[in-house]
């Protein structure tokens, strides 16, 4: 165990924001779990400590299951915080079993591989029209073009929210997931209330509607969910949603832009993809796992634990690095350099365990159907301009991607 003030972990710096990843090769070499006092974490930095935390069911996304606040020694949120709280906690990823397990259960009767697979023909007809729209116009900012509106708008059909309030969600979405960066400003907090205050109002209306008539959307699938005499409460069904919507279209944008990024900065990799389409599958895993979208995932210490021999005391919060775990070389060959055709790709960059994420099918085809139409569209495709960097750290990705299709 190390517990220095000298570790290269800054995620609050510019310089290691832009790159972590050789500071990440640092954190391995110095071990296997590292105290690091500014944020009162564990990082773990290691995969197979990784890997096998996600699994152990000493930690927990929450732990008001089995403590109250100041049994397990944290202090309460403060009360203005109230309504981004009661969104979040509400929510099948911030839950443990039984809570979890019931609601999971209830979404995947909704949220089921049916459901996924019969939105493929609006996900490539989409993604196909997005980049159609970039060729026309002779280039543009990848992100706000098509990384952004393909999942966006997808979920937004999945859950069956009109087309003409959809440019309401992304700015939603963006002031909540402000609060999972590391010590979040109060001003963050404050834009991530009244996201949550009015996200909140709007699925309530919404779910009425739906109660009154049920369509085939997700929203319906929700109400109509049940086993057993159990349903989903309201709180449940607008925490859900708003998970969906969150989870469903963050990682997928950010991965776009930052794998378009990676491959702009690798034409060799770039020139092997536009050779072979067939490559799309491997790509879509490789660019997730090169630079992962969500770099730390955080989980409480219910019961002490043991790290490479220094026992993690309950009431700990333990930083899981996904991004460090993705390029472990104890796990992937070469980890620093961007291979497209990598077969044995382990990355856990959808999580693992009972928090392992729903929506990764639904990912993975709108990874591939946009990666796959801008290079039947676009075969051209170029970078404008050096990209600025978002200065989050947790939830990585770019300001915008400056492109023209030449």
């Amino acid at each position: 165990m190390t517990a220095a003030s000298d570790l290269p972990f800054a995620p609050w710096d510019p310089a290691f924001v832009a790159d972590p990843y050789p500071a990440y090769a640092e954190l391995r070499a110095r071990g296997r779990v590292l105290r690091y006092e500014p944020t009162d974490q564990w990082l773990v930095p290691r995969h197979a400590d990784v890997a096998a935390l996600l699994r152990d069911r000493r930690l927990g996304r929450t732990y008001q299951h089995r403590f109250t606040h100041e049994e397990f020694g944290r202090t309460p949120p403060p009360p203005a915080h109230e309504p981004f709280h009661v969104l979040n906690d509400h929510g099948m990823l911030d839950l443990e079993p039984p809570d979890h397990t019931r609601i999971r259960r209830l979404v995947s009767k909704a949220f089921t591989p049916r459901t996924v697979e019969r939105l493929k023909p609006y996900v490539h007809e989409l993604a196909g029209r997005l980049a159609g729209a970039l060729v026309e116009a002779g280039g543009g900012d990848l992100l706000a073009d098509v990384a952004e509106p393909l999942p966006v708008a997808v979920i937004a059909e999945m859950l069956g929210i009109p087309e003409a309030d959809r440019p309401l969600l992304r700015p939603w979405s963006a002031a909540i997931c402000g609060m999972y960066e590391l010590n979040p400003s109060e001003e963050t907090a404050a834009r991530a209330v009244r996201a949550s205050v009015e996200f909140s109002e709007y699925l309530r209306e919404l779910i009425a509607a739906r109660r009154e008539k049920p369509g085939e959307d997700l929203i319906s699938g929700l109400i109509a969910a049940h086993d057993e005499g159990d349903r989903l409460t309201e709180q449940e069904m607008i925490s859900t949603a708003v998970l969906l919507l969150n989870a469903g279209h963050e990682a997928t944008v950010n991965a776009t832009v930052n794998g378009w990024w990676a491959l702009f900065r690798n034409p060799d990799q770039l020139a092997a993809l536009r050779a072979d389409h067939a490559l799309v599958p491997t790509a879509v895993e490789e660019l997730m796992r090169y630079d992962t979208p969500l770099q730390l995932f955080e989980r409480w210490v219910l019961d002490d634990i043991e790290i490479d021999g220094t026992t993690i005391p309950r009431g700990a919060e333990i930083a899981m690095l996904f991004g460090s775990a993705n390029h472990d070389p104890e796990v992937f060959a070469a980890p620093a350099r961007l291979d497209l055709a990598r077969r044995d790709n382990p990355h856990i960059s959808f999580s693992a365990g009972i928090h392992y994420c729903i929506g990764a099918p639904l990912a993975r085809i709108e990874l591939a159907a946009s990666m796959t139409a801008l290079l039947d569209r676009a075969p051209a495709l170029a970078l404008a301009a050096e990209p600025e960097r978002k200065p989050n750290f947790v939830i990585r990705g770019l300001e915008g991607l400056a492109v023209t299709v030449r």
